[in-house]
């Protein structure tokens, strides 16, 4: 039997044959070049018809370098880095020095995209959105930790530290570092202390020079139970506050005042709706650099390497910053016409001894022990 084209059936049937393999093997080569954006498949149309092996198995090798080619020079891969401040707060300033660490070092493999201004969201969300994978890396203040990594209140206890060096030290130490290895169960990956400093009360009322100052006080603090009960024991009405809301109460005078670092007070203009500042350095806070857990089993080992030695370098620049701009920050304050006082702080100390009390059961006795053993 002869169809009306006059060709066979069984040719007809084994040019049938040959198109389905050769659709098998073109549709995903063609599916693979066209998400790199190029159509290759009609080379393998030309060499289809010829019918040589030797050909296909070259064009073939052609195809794999193309794709090799093509996924050399893909876009890097982007960190989206965030943090809740501004860009003159040495969040920043730490964000920019480990941008410039992970480009250079990677060639330009990885880039990382800052998002500041709690563009991403507050610090607590951002804290869930890395556990997601959503957000891939972040500089968090120490205090937000503590909701979902109980122990790591541990460094928000008050009058904990008394130098800058002493925190250092535990923090780049054993306990630091088993700190930070302890965020892998939770979705993410410490990878470096940087620096919010010591914390000092600003408020609109009245002087601070010792405890019975700050009663009836409505004072804004993180979100943290230490730092609630801490100021509660200093006779403050305790507000916990997510800092985004934070600026909007202290400006319309719903909270009286808050306690943060000198680069705080100095970035967001504070001295405007607080004109007492004392200097309580009631708390030392580091910040995290982190990254999320999904982020980083997606880095090769080497890149890995990297943006490990570039969060380190990132926090030491931070530090070094700080410890530079002190003196200026607190010497800029006194100009825009803000109250310094320099309270006794053994008064302070005796009154949130019951905070140690507490939270020494919590946080095991022999952990505080260990911090304050260091000098």
């Amino acid at each position: 039997m002869v169809p009306s084209g006059g060709v066979p059936v069984q040719n007809d049937r084994r040019q049938r044959s040959r198109e389905k393999q050769k659709l098998a093997i073109l549709t995903p080569l063609s599916i693979m070049l066209y998400h790199n954006g190029t159509s290759v498949s009609y080379i393998l149309h030309q060499e289809w018809e010829e019918r040589s092996m030797k050909k296909i198995a070259a064009v073939l090798s052609v195809v794999f370098l193309f794709l090799v080619l093509a996924a050399s020079s893909a876009p890097a891969s982007d960190i989206k880095l965030a943090h809740v401040v501004n860009e003159n707060d040495a969040f920043h300033v730490c964000a920019l020095k480990f941008k410039e660490l992970v480009e250079g070092g990677s060639k330009g493999e990885l880039t990382v995209t800052i998002y500041p201004n709690a563009k991403l969201g507050d610090e607590r969300n951002l804290l869930e959105s890395m556990r997601m994978g959503v957000v891939d890396s972040a500089i968090i203040t120490g205090g937000p930790i503590i909701n979902f990594m109980p122990k790591f209140g541990v460094f928000d206890l008050p009058f904990l530290f008394t130098t800058p060096e002493q925190a250092y030290k535990v923090l780049d130490g054993e306990i630091g570092r088993g700190m930070l290895a302890d965020m892998d169960a939770l979705g993410w990956k410490g990878l470096a202390y940087g620096e919010r400093g010591f914390r000092n009360l600003t408020n609109s009322k009245k002087p601070v020079n010792v405890p019975d100052d700050m009663k009836g006080l409505k004072i804004r603090l993180m979100q943290n139970p230490v730092y609630v009960d801490s100021f509660k024991a200093l006779g403050a009405n305790a507000v916990p506050m997510a800092w985004t809301e934070a600026l909007t109460a202290l400006q319309q005078g719903t909270i009286d005042g808050q306690e943060n670092p000198l680069n705080v007070i100095v970035s967001f203009n504070l001295f405007e709706s607080q004109k007492h500042l004392a200097l309580t350095r009631h708390a030392y806070a580091p910040n995290v650099i982190m990254m999320s857990k999904r982020t980083w089993d997606k880095l090769s080992p080497e890149h890995q390497k990297l943006v490990q030695e570039s969060a380190q370098a990132a926090a030491e620049h931070n530090r070094a910053y700080d410890n530079e701009k002190e003196a200026e920050w607190l010497q800029f304050l006194k100009d825009k016409g803000m109250e310094v006082t320099e309270p006794d702080l053994s008064l302070f100390r005796e009154a949130v001894r019951p905070v140690y009390e507490k939270y020494e059961e919590q946080f095991g006795k022999e952990l505080v022990e260990a911090i304050l053993a260091v000098k």
